[in-house]
């Protein structure tokens, strides 16, 4: 009976804890050790920061597990190096139903890593494979939430009382405990994890962590992670049901309390929220911020990105109070999907991070169509080429770029011309003359893709009689540097700049300028990053950058090639235009 009692219970730190089992009861899991997996198709490419993502939801299901266990069960994820990429392309994958792509996606994952090979009973931990795929089991744009149903796009996902909720139908996520192996399987589709949703993290532990172990369904239903918590809110919102975890093997600890840790308090209470929560163009957002009733604040970090596979925007914050109640995130000149993330430090060491999503919608009712289809929805021929579909240029705004002619018009450098795109030389100082007048007030959109590491993007404006730039992502050092040159004499460093980065190489972005004589406005992704009010006369163009005709508009780069997929100009003059 002694023998029995000592091998029921396991020595962690000083104190005896209850050895936590499978659902069946078959395989100890006081010891958890969760393989995540990055699997991408061989037609795809990885996300350009798959890695935060990745890292992120690991860190939060190890946060999560250790709070609803107390050290009875102690789970690792470790994030496998480098992307799994398929020998099987989406199209491959996709052949069946939704159980189908689930055991092709986990067995190539599997064998390939030779996954928990040894004997059961010689293992120090329980084995999850947790496979985070870059695909959904059928097409889904998923960070517009967007399906294809005949020759329309229609809205699929969960969105509830304003706010998006993991929950596609085509998504596909499924798990299953292996009994016979006594390991855990667990693939997470695109949906349930590519775009932060309220939520995402709760389906990653979810089909991760709680189905691999035999964890069912709870009945009734109810908030718990194994439940409906990925409708309701982030992983540390949610919980494990009390009962769950005793069949498990967890036991309460009778008559005492947990000491203070302000670090798992800041964990479960840290929370940042959108308001509004579907706001329209234009309109300032900011995140509403929880903190634990003891938290002093130091420190917190805002980015943004408008494209899944866009560069992160960090929006410059500063901390007056020790309990920031609000921080800003800034307004949005277009309809677009945003992915936000929120870095905090207490003045006493302790750090959270939280990442979510919104949508800025003219009308809260009705979804939005993208500029640029993802590759889930283009035709498999233009995948394979790696072509990218833009949206028609509106019959109300005049086509730039099909007077653009490398032939005809003047221009410094190099340009070509490349299937319906324009391209600009690698080098200092490259332009080319626009053969137009813009008229009094103007808005000037263009789709651009940086085809080497980005650097300076330049327009050449015109406002009255006066000439002038409007630069982006200029990047000296590391930071790129974007403003409205010149002001009063002064070309970047003045008081339009705006630090950071805006572009990634190989990736589209839309840049708009709006020019009016009650300000210039520069626009990125649908993010304002310049607006600028004064005297049309502090305007200027540098002799650099000067081209022949001086009423004309231009185009200009600056050691980087760009690639421009769409150059248009909205007449704003006229007040039915405004």
């Amino acid at each position: 009976m002694k023998f029995f009692v000592f091998a029921f219970w396991l020595l962690v730190g000083g104190t005896l804890f209850a050895e936590t089992k499978t659902w069946d009861g078959k395989y100890d899991t006081t010891q958890i050790e969760v393989t995540c997996v990055y699997f991408v198709p061989n037609d795809r490419t990885p996300l350009p920061d798959w890695r935060d993502r990745t890292d992120y939801f690991c860190r939060r299901i190890e946060q999560f597990h250790a709070r609803e266990f107390d050290g009875h069960s102690m789970m690792k994820a470790t994030v496998h190096s480098e992307p799994l990429i398929s020998k099987l392309s989406t199209e491959q994958l996709r052949i069946g139903d939704a159980d189908a792509i689930y055991f092709r996606t986990l067995r190539e994952v599997d064998d390939r890593l030779n996954f928990a090979k040894g004997k059961a009973e010689e293992r120090t931990a329980f084995p999850i494979l947790l496979v985070l795929s870059e695909i959904n089991w059928r097409p889904l744009d998923d960070f517009f939430r967007l399906h294809p149903d005949a020759e329309q796009l229609i809205f699929e996902g969960n969105f509830s009382n304003q706010q998006h909720f993991p929950g596609a139908t085509s998504g596909g996520a499924r798990a299953a405990y292996l009994a016979d192996r006594g390991v855990g399987w667990g693939l997470v589709s695109a949906d349930g994890w590519r775009v932060p949703y309220r939520g995402s993290d709760c389906v990653v532990y979810h089909e991760g962590c709680g189905h691999t172990v035999g964890l069912p369904h709870p009945e009734p239903g109810n908030g718990s992670v194994m439940s409906l918590g990925q409708y309701q809110g982030w992983i540390s919102e949610s919980w494990l049901d009390k009962e769950q975890k005793v069949r498990l093997g967890w036991q309460a600890e009778e008559g005492s309390e947990a000491p203070a840790d302000l670090q798992q308090d800041l964990f479960s209470t840290f929370r940042a929220v959108p308001d509004p929560l579907t706001p329209v163009p234009g309109q300032p957002v900011t995140l509403k911020l929880d903190w634990p009733k003891s938290a002093k604040v130091k420190a917190v970090r805002v980015r943004f990105q408008t494209a899944i596979d866009g560069p992160w925007i960090d929006v410059p914050q500063t901390v007056k109070e020790e309990q920031l109640s609000v921080t800003t995130i800034g307004s949005f000149e277009r309809e677009t999907p945003v992915s936000y993330r929120v870095d905090a430090e207490l003045s006493t060491g302790e750090t959270a991070e939280i990442w979510g999503y919104f949508q800025v919608r003219q009308d809260p009712s009705k979804p939005q169509i993208p500029v640029t289809l993802s590759a889930d929805l283009l035709p498999e021929s233009q995948v394979s080429d790696g072509a990218k579909l833009v949206k028609n240029v509106p019959t109300d705004e005049l086509d730039l770029l099909a007077l653009a002619d490398p032939k005809t018009c003047w221009t410094n450098g190099e340009w070509i011309t490349e299937s319906g795109t324009l391209v600009s030389p690698k080098q200092y100082g490259a332009r080319l003359q626009l053969p137009y007048t813009p008229p009094a007030e103007y808005r000037l959109t263009l789709i651009v893709e940086p085809l080497d590491e980005p650097n300076g993007l330049i327009l050449g404006q015109r406002l009255a009689e006066q000439r002038f730039t409007t630069l982006f992502n200029y990047t000296p050092d590391a930071i790129g540097l974007s403003a409205i040159e010149d002001i009063d004499g002064k070309n970047v460093g003045n008081e339009t700049t705006f630090r950071g980065n805006l572009f990634q190489k190989d990736r589209l972005s839309q840049v708009i300028v709006i020019v009016q004589n009650a300000g210039i406005q520069m626009s990125v992704d649908g993010r304002t990053i310049v607006y600028w009010k004064g005297s049309v006369r502090d305007l200027s163009l540098s002799d650099y950058w000067k081209t022949p005709e001086e009423t004309s508009l231009f185009i200009g780069t600056y050691d980087c090639r760009y690639r421009f997929h769409r150059i248009t100009l909205e007449d704003l003059t006229t007040a039915s235009k405004r």
